[in-house]
């Protein structure tokens, strides 16, 4: 009888040293995930604060970007219009074409001798090139037509400026190296229409050639961007 409460006794003792190490090492599970966690989040700030740092510096070049353009076609005679908030540079395809055609005018090579050298003195200067990861010619056309006559249309009116500008006739053989490096050219039919003044649909401004740029990493940064401000 004593034998048997002894060693129901001793079960007791023996369950009473387990139970203590088990919650001693849950506690020290627990306490490691809490220090894992904490230093993740501090690793965490640092990694929003760097985000947060190289965002403000992106979108500072494009602002500094379209600023220097502005000033540099304040005075332009030729209808140059400088986009304010992205920076493209925007001329009816008047300059360039005669309406419904892809062939540039006569004079139209002038025009381009002159403004794409002042366009990437300013993209491409010393300040801006390690930002620049694309240049954009893109052509646009009205709603007059199908979609894709006009995507034909808007493509090659594109196409034949490019073709110029990296062509044999193009006198500054010197900024065609960095263009090649970065230029893309897109036709975008009839689907980025513009307005006139009182807010109409307008056939003659929607016929356009655009030149625009792309930022590094500009994409993940702006959606970066929205999810840090909780956009």
């Amino acid at each position: 009888m004593i034998n048997k409460y002894q060693k129901l006794f001793k079960n007791e003792q023996d369950e009473s040293h387990f139970w203590p190490s088990f919650t001693d090492l849950l506690t020290t599970i627990l306490l490691c995930f809490v220090l894992i966690f904490i230093s993740m989040m501090i690793i965490k700030s640092f990694q929003i604060e760097e985000m947060k740092q190289t965002i403000d510096q992106i979108m500072g070049v494009r602002v500094e970007l379209v600023n220097e353009l502005n000033e540099e076609f304040k005075d332009s005679s030729s209808g140059i219009e400088v986009d304010e908030k992205t920076g493209a540079i925007i001329f009816n395809t008047d300059i360039l074409f005669e309406l419904d055609e892809a062939v540039l005018k006569p004079e139209s090579f002038h025009f381009l001798d002159e403004f794409v050298p002042k366009y990437l003195d300013v993209l491409l200067g010393s300040d801006y090139e390690s930002y620049i990861s694309e240049i954009i010619i893109e052509g646009h056309a009205d709603r007059i037509d199908g979609y894709l006559y006009n995507l034909n249309l808007s493509q090659e009116r594109a196409y034949n400026v490019a073709a110029y500008i990296l062509g044999e006739d193009f006198p500054y053989k010197n900024i065609q190296q960095h263009l090649e490096e970065k230029l893309t050219v897109n036709g975008k039919s009839y689907t980025d229409g513009r307005t006139d003044e009182d807010g109409n649909y307008s056939e003659e401004a929607s016929r356009r050639v655009e030149f625009k740029f792309r930022l590094k990493d500009e994409e993940i940064l702006n959606k970066t961007s929205e999810l840090l401000n909780g956009n």
